[in-house]
């Protein structure tokens, strides 16, 4: 018997409309690099989770799953995001 295919990362997607395509958590405009930044600060999955009291703790832990198996991607769009930052102070 075939098992049912599942996809490894069900609340992250990409949608063309929302931030040009970038992941985020399912039914948000939440990009998973804003979750792996933020965890940059705040370190306890815990506390990290309460800044996001919108979303679940499996969402969050998705991220960081979805962030070690793309984190070339992630890292790009995170550069991409600093670097607009820097030049929009300018």
């Amino acid at each position: 018997m075939a098992v049912p295919k599942t996809e490894p990362y069900p609340h992250i997607v990409r949608n063309s409309d929302i931030l040009a395509g970038e992941p985020t958590i399912a039914g948000t405009r939440i990009a998973v690099r804003n979750i792996i930044e933020r965890a940059r600060y705040i370190p306890k999955i815990e506390e990290l989770c309460e800044t996001y009291p919108h979303l679940s703790r499996e969402e969050v832990e998705e991220a960081f799953a979805f962030y070690d198996d793309h984190r070339v991607e992630i890292d790009r769009y995170i550069a991409e995001n600093d670097a607009a930052l820097i030049s929009d102070d300018w």
